[in-house]
């Protein structure tokens, strides 16, 4: 078997004193669509912020590419290949469209995202690249937060919380795009309340349950009995 793009063992996180995860094991492969799943506070977010670098954890917790990144700094994790989509877009208010598309492209690594690229995905975005980000609609925003982590051009990209309110035709046209994103061989983490879209765009799920791995499953051969009694912890 070929070695994980991703492999996170025994992960334990912390915000204070308050420990969100508890001896955590994941694995992705090169190419993947991972989905995310599980309530409020089981730890989803804290999964992908350790992952991105914004949390700092054992060395050896989290490995990318067989190296172990989890004490490395959010730039430095940047720098090897991994971008977050975050949870409420985060884009930087005082910047345009096109000024926090480009923040992204800081990371100066090659690749097939450009702003051109970005624009092509959502052309939306073209026509209001001179607008204050934070004048847009909420998917427009949530458009520019993932054409920022494009212009990275990473090779594991993560989303928190995709569609989190949004309206529905606009959690279709982001998922639309999703194909042209992970066309190329993009591995991707989706963090997603909608259970539905998430098994849809995904080979294999896994289900957090207050910090821990409540189930592991191919995404096309797991039950809704199943998904509930990992997601509210029913033995």
């Amino acid at each position: 078997m070929p070695e994980p793009i991703l492999q996170i063992d025994k992960l334990d996180a912390f915000h204070g004193d308050f420990q969100a995860l508890y001896g955590l094991d994941l694995t992705i492969a090169e190419g993947e669509v991972l989905a995310i799943i599980g309530a409020n506070g089981a730890g989803k977010t804290t999964l992908l912020r350790s992952i991105a670098g914004l949390m700092r954890n054992e060395a050896d917790q989290i490995r990318y590419r067989g190296r172990p990144i989890g004490a490395l700094r959010a730039d430095q994790v940047a720098g090897l290949g991994i971008a977050l989509v975050p949870e409420g877009r985060q884009l930087f208010p005082s910047l345009s469209v096109e000024e926090n598309l480009q923040i992204g492209g800081r990371v100066g690594r090659a690749g097939p995202w450009s702003l051109e690229t970005v624009f092509g995905l959502f052309p939306i975005l073209r026509e209001r690249r001179h607008q204050a980000s934070t004048s847009l609609s909420g998917g427009q925003q949530q458009m520019v937060a993932i054409g920022r982590a494009l212009m990275a051009n990473p090779d594991l990209i993560l989303f928190d919380e995709i569609s989190l309110g949004l309206a529905p035709i606009i959690i279709k046209d982001i998922y639309d795009a999703l194909p042209g994103i992970v066309g190329g061989g993009v591995t991707a983490v989706i963090v997603e309340q909608d259970i539905t879209k998430a098994l849809s765009v995904s080979s294999r799920v896994y289900c957090l349950q207050e910090g821990r791995v409540s189930l592991e499953s191919a995404s096309d051969n797991v039950s809704r009995e199943e998904i509930s009694r990992a997601y509210f912890g029913i033995s």
